[in-house]
């Protein structure tokens, strides 16, 4: 099993972080190492692959927290394990509860504040992107949370490339000029770039921000890609944990 684990987090013995990959027992095509339900692949397939996942990080299947994903910029804060709803980011301070995002492309943004003890995850495309849901979760950490932006340990997990991330005119319209590569007569945006200048601009550290180089679409051999494999693209899974060290 290939689990990708930040060094950033390394500094912090009580985080648990870890980023699956295709790559784990028994991985077979089309979805691979998947951790999706909703994919297409056998639910018990998913059922062994999480309880794999996650034992692998010290982690119980049992005690993560998930969310249905609807590309917005719903924050929620949770306190209990399983399915919490719909929305885009999660932040708790409950030690031993797992935050797990999905992800196949979509830069996964997790967030830890050593001072405070909370943590967040945060999902979020371009539209995310566009409704500036990482601004949006560090503001929501400050207000209520009393979390100073400048405490912020923040990981970028694996996502699409901008030179792999073809978007409509309309949709390039959207976004800063500087986030925007036109290629003769298409365009393409680069979502790492806009979510870190938002980190930035929200008061974060430049030097506590770890940002992924590993592209979605080029990693073929490690990565999930819908963008690259469609509706056989499995899912990963990212998740992030404070343990309870007293």
């Amino acid at each position: 099993m290939l689990i990708i684990r930040p060094y950033i987090y390394n500094y912090y013995p009580d985080i648990v972080y870890g980023f699956s990959t295709k790559i784990g027992p028994s991985a077979n095509p089309p979805y691979y190492f998947n951790m999706s339900y909703s994919v297409g692949d056998k639910k018990e397939i998913v059922d062994s692959n999480r309880e794999l996942f996650f034992t692998e990080l010290g982690l119980s299947r049992e005690k993560v927290g998930y969310q249905k994903q609807v590309h917005g910029d719903t924050i929620q804060e949770v306190n209990t394990y399983g399915n919490c709803g719909e929305s885009d980011a999660l932040i708790t301070t409950k030690k031993n509860l797992g935050l797990a995002i999905s992800s196949a492309d979509c830069p996964v943004i997790f967030i830890y504040n050593p001072v405070k003890k909370v943590i967040a995850a945060v999902h979020t495309g371009w539209r995310g992107t566009e409704k500036k849901i990482v601004q949006k979760t560090i503001e929501s950490l400050k207000n209520d949370f009393k979390s100073n932006p400048s405490d912020l340990i923040i990981y970028l997990g694996p996502s699409i490339s901008q030179i792999n991330y073809e978007v409509g005119e309309e949709v390039s319209k959207k976004f800063d000029p500087g986030f925007i590569l036109k290629k003769e007569s298409k365009f393409y945006l680069d979502l790492r770039t806009a979510n870190y200048r938002m980190m930035l601009d929200a008061g974060v550290k430049k030097q506590n921000i770890q940002v992924s180089k590993l592209c979605s679409y080029e990693y073929g051999t490690i990565l999930h890609s819908y963008r690259r494999d469609g509706q056989k693209s499995g899912r990963a899974l990212g998740v992030i944990a404070m343990k309870d060290t007293s």
